[in-house]
C-alpha cells in the first residue's frame, strides 16, 4: 500500500475549504460522491504533502482539479505543485470552472471516459 506525504498543519486549511462550498466543486462533488462515477471513492480536499487537492482516488491514484481564475495568476505554483504530485506517481486530470458551472454532463462524459 502506498503511503502518501501528509501535512498535519492543513487539516483546518481543508476542512474550511470543504465547508466554503465553492460552486463548481459542490457540483462535481455531488457526482463524485457515492461512487458514483465507475463505482470508485474520491475525497474531496485532499492533503497530499503540503497541497490540498479538490478531488482524490485512491483506487486510481487520480486528482481532479477545477481550474477558475486564480489559476491564471499561479502558473508557477500550479506547475510546480503538479510536478510535486505527479512526482509521486499520481494522474492529476483538470476540468475548467466554467465547463463544470456551465456543461457538467460534458465534464461527467469526460471524466467517466478518462479515468
Amino acid at each position: 500500500m502506498i503511503k502518501l506525504p501528509y501535512n498535519p498543519e492543513l487539516r483546518k486549511r481543508a476542512a474550511e475549504l470543504r465547508k466554503a462550498g465553492n460552486l463548481s466543486e459542490v457540483l462535481l462533488w455531488r457526482y463524485l460522491k457515492g461512487k458514483q462515477l465507475k463505482g470508485l471513492s474520491f475525497d474531496r480536499q485532499k492533503i497530499i504533502g503540503n497541497y490540498i487537492v479538490d478531488f482524490f482516488c485512491f483506487e486510481k491514484m487520480t486528482i481532479i482539479e477545477i481550474d477558475g481564475l486564480s489559476h491564471d495568476e499561479k502558473v508557477e505554483y500550479d506547475a510546480k505543485r503538479e510536478c510535486f504530485l505527479k512526482g509521486l506517481g499520481l494522474r492529476v486530470m483538470r476540468v475548467l470552472d466554467s465547463d463544470v458551472k456551465q456543461n457538467l454532463q460534458g465534464v461527467i462524459d469526460y471524466l467517466d471516459k478518462e479515468i
